[in-house]
């Protein structure tokens, strides 16, 4: 079965989904939608949720110790930190000494956990990249591409043009543009202290910290409705092609009994699901925005259980997640992550061939890694659509935001 088109699903221009949110921003949306019977539930959940002091993701609401420690990386695996602290050093020049007051915040500072994916702003933590002028803007971006990988910096750009250009199909650009994005800084930028960056909005959102020469990037969520732009000066780009056809592979390539044990749900919205498996905004993933202290219990198979060639696809599928790493630290989290494969569950959701629309999830005691393809928001398909997806990278145990390091930092 082919795949649907984004453009078979395009609400009308008079349609009320769109035509009432015309000429708001995302500020003003934010209070529209408090009394929004879709986004209003969802504004007042995660209200209650984000002034929990941070904790950390867990499967059984114990925090593991031991996990995570601070230390030198080893060869090849040290962060670009040199040149992070350099780009950040540009971008304080660049500002005005009130954006620096509002940029800034303390390394160990709640407002990590202001970050969110929807396209209203629930939280204006640090400062709007579409307020500012194109040499602050593109400074603030400049600390981005400094930490992450080629194909990473790639990939952010390209989703936040895709958000620029469902913006435009919806005529709602004042809502949804290139730019409508926060950062923040924590922490002072330095090449031995830890400190770190935030950038989230609409289907982006990066938490970086740095603390010498280790790097962690995490929580990191990544999506786009739709997956394509197929016209305008970004036509061309195409996104998580490679990370769900991997899925899709991983999938065929398991023992017919195997497959059947990693499938927790065989439908996207399966009345087998207990109350609250399902949310409204998230629909099936569970690591999202204001869930830093989630109980997220194992599901699935052991990746050990499975034969070689369906566990080299599941590292394949690990590697592509952390693909937005710079190249060292890329390689100290796969080890890490690698370490921990006789603990990794791997669970799916939903169908796995030809165009169907899934589920899946990556867990272990150092990661949670999972891919949901999402009924529409601003197209109107009533269910999951290839088209729509969100994707969500945690570590557990308590180095969300790189806060074990920070602590054992402090501690020091």
């Amino acid at each position: 079965m082919p795949a649907p088109s984004f453009r078979d699903f395009l609400y009308a221009p008079d349609h009320p989904r769109v035509a009432h949110l015309r000429g708001l921003d995302a500020r003003s949306y934010a209070e529209e939608a408090k009394n929004d019977s879709f986004a209003g539930p969802m504004i007042e959940g995660w209200q209650k949720l984000y002034p929990e002091p941070f904790t950390g993701v867990t499967n059984d609401g114990v925090i593991r110790p031991g996990l995570f420690s601070l230390a030198e990386a080893r060869t090849a695996e040290a962060a670009p930190t040199a040149e992070m602290v350099a780009a950040a050093g540009k971008l304080l020049a660049a500002a005005s000494p009130d954006q620096c007051d509002r940029l800034r915040y303390p390394v160990d500072a709640h407002e990590w956990q202001s970050w969110a994916n929807p396209e209203f702003m629930q939280h204006d933590t640090g400062l709007r990249l579409e307020d500012l002028d194109a040499a602050v803007r593109d400074a603030a971006l400049g600390v981005v591409e400094a930490s992450l990988s080629p194909e990473g910096y790639a990939l952010v750009r390209n989703l936040m043009r895709i958000n620029g250009f469902l913006g435009e199909l919806v005529e709602l650009p004042e809502l949804m543009n290139e730019y409508s994005y926060n950062f923040a800084l924590y922490g002072a930028p330095s090449e031995s202290e830890p400190w770190g960056w935030q950038l989230f909005g609409h289907h982006v959102a990066l938490n970086c910290l740095v603390a010498g020469t280790q790097l962690v990037l995490s929580p990191m969520f990544l999506g786009a409705e739709p997956d394509v732009i197929d016209a305008g000066p970004h036509k061309g780009v195409k996104v998580f092609k490679e990370r769900i056809s991997l899925a899709r592979e991983l999938m065929a390539a398991l023992p017919e009994t195997l497959r059947g044990e990693a499938v927790s749900f065989a439908e996207m919205v399966d009345p087998a699901m207990p109350e609250g498996r399902l949310h409204p905004g998230d629909e099936r993933h569970l690591a999202g925005c204001f869930q830093d202290n989630r109980v997220i219990p194992y599901e699935g198979i052991l990746a050990d259980s499975m034969p070689p060639e369906s566990l080299a696809l599941l590292d394949r599928l690990v590697e592509d997640f952390v693909a937005c790493l710079p190249a060292g630290p890329r390689a100290a989290r796969m080890r890490e992550i690698r370490e921990h494969y006789s603990e990794t569950r791997f669970s799916w959701i939903g169908g796995w061939q030809g165009g169907d629309a899934f589920y899946f999830r990556i867990q272990s005691p150092v990661v949670v890694m999972e891919l949901d393809h999402h009924s529409g928001v601003f197209l109107n398909n009533d269910t999951p659509a290839p088209f729509h997806m969100h994707t969500v990278l945690r570590t557990p145990n308590g180095n969300d935001y790189g806060r074990a390091l920070v602590r054992q930092a402090l501690a020091q």
